[in-house]
């Protein structure tokens, strides 16, 4: 198995895992539910497709995770990883 397989593979296994916390956490704000659970999505659908399109999303990635350190740094350390696994696709 290739790395670049491996890392996809990582990455969609930290989607999913995002997913799952957003599911379980009551707390948060319905804006940031909706534009988490957005970029989550479109994330998924660019590796479905193979693009690099998911590399626009970071920056509201790192947004989201420094919104969520305080009350959610589960989901705020899910991001970071989500983030690093990005970069070493090359996203």
């Amino acid at each position: 198995m290739s790395q670049g397989r491996t890392s996809e593979e990582s990455l969609r296994e930290l989607l999913a895992r995002v997913h799952e916390r957003l599911s379980q956490a009551g707390s948060i704000d319905a804006e940031s539910r909706r534009l988490l659970g957005a970029l989550v999505r479109d994330i998924g659908r660019a590796l479905g497709r193979g693009t690099g399109d998911a590399a626009g999303h970071v920056p509201h990635l790192e947004s989201l995770a420094v919104r969520f350190q305080t009350d959610h740094p589960g989901l705020a350390e899910l991001l970071r990883q989500l983030i690093d696994a990005l970069g070493k696709l090359g996203i």
